[in-house]
């Protein structure tokens, strides 16, 4: 196995077994205030959404959890089917591994069903000369939205995990150049990695032309905790320290929410567990929420544990929206929620 297919069933291993998560839960921080009188029966809210102008049945989209490796591709059909069927967005891992190698079938499933909001995914690093490595350019990254007939490509930003990694990328001088010249030519979107987006990189990022931003705040996976099980188990005690000190490090997803929120769609995501998490992103600013942990296991098992679990979340979704009296997901992102805890402290600097 190669040694990117080898670091991706890595990362799905750790994040199926190991303890991943920041410490602190960020979405508990964050009150939406109960309504007593709705006026609005619970089967007339109505949880559709049109983003990117795309409709979807409800602002969910299963952010980028893998691909370019053997089980990836089983990962990503049942994902695939279930949001077609659910009618939510989707997008895959990083295509690094399949405009290098070519594409194993992993990430061009996403073709084989009517998934309505469709994203390919590269990396910021991999716009610009690593280590002797040439960078992507447009045509790369034409090719990468080709491969999953995507509606918009992500460019995730990942320099916390990098930094960790002994193999990582780690040089980033030009990757603004590099993600405004990609964006005159393509529809991009920035996505973190789960240390979030300050509201300086938000404004840095609509200036130079992404459509939309996917915070990816702290409160979910740490991909620095991820790479520190991976050194531990290479028996490298250096990186291993090195991802544990940085465990905690990013701004909290609900903050990244609120920062981000620039004039351009965000995606609230980073830890969203359950419907209401989406909900409490909805109030906060956010145009839609993604998850992707909250799913993985499932996505294992079959297209059916997928889509029972996402039902859920429109079901929590629909239940938050009825208790805040919120007809439809404009009003909810009208509603004001109560913020405590960390979450008020950032805010309030």
């Amino acid at each position: 196995m190669r040694q990117i297919e080898r670091r991706k069933a890595d990362h799905i291993e750790v994040a199926l077994k190991e303890d991943i998560s920041t410490g602190y839960n960020y979405w508990d921080d964050v009150k939406l205030v109960h309504c007593s009188l709705p006026e609005v029966d619970l089967e007339e809210v109505d949880t559709s959404v049109t983003l990117f102008g795309r409709k979807l049945s409800f602002p969910l989209i299963v952010t980028a959890i893998t691909g370019g490796y053997p089980k990836a591709k089983r990962i990503n059909e049942n994902l695939a089917a279930a949001c077609a069927e659910l009618r939510i967005g989707m997008g895959v891992g990083s295509q690094r591994a399949g405009l290098e190698h070519g594409d194993d079938g992993s990430y061009k499933v996403l073709k084989d069903y009517d998934v309505p909001l469709r994203i390919g995914n590269v990396g910021a690093p991999q716009l610009i000369a690593q280590r002797g490595k040439a960078p992507f350019g447009v045509q790369d990254l034409r090719s990468a939205m080709e491969m999953t007939d995507a509606h918009l490509l992500a460019v995730h930003l990942n320099y916390l995990q990098e930094v960790v990694q002994p193999e990582g990328d780690t040089r980033a001088k030009g990757c603004v150049d590099a993600i405004r010249s990609a964006a005159k030519e393509l529809p991009l979107i920035a996505k973190e990695t789960g240390a979030g987006i300050s509201k300086d990189v938000a404004q840095r990022l609509k200036g130079i032309g992404v459509r939309g931003i996917d915070v990816a705040g702290a409160g979910g996976t740490s991909f620095s905790a991820v790479e520190k099980h991976r050194a531990l188990k290479a028996e490298d005690m250096r990186s291993a320290m090195l991802g544990d000190t940085y465990h905690e490090w990013g701004i909290p997803a609900p903050v990244s929410v609120v920062w981000a929120s620039v004039g351009i769609p965000v995606i609230a995501s980073g830890g969203v567990m359950d419907g209401l998490q989406v909900a409490k992103g909805i109030a906060l600013g956010a145009s839609c929420a993604g998850m992707a942990r909250a799913v993985l296991a499932e996505a294992l098992e079959s297209k059916q544990k997928v889509m029972e679990r996402l039902g859920l979340v429109q079901a929590e979704l629909k239940a938050a929206m009825f208790l805040t009296g919120s007809k439809d997901v404009e009003a909810l992102g009208k509603k004001r929620p109560i913020l405590t805890g960390e979450t008020r402290e950032w805010l309030s600097q």
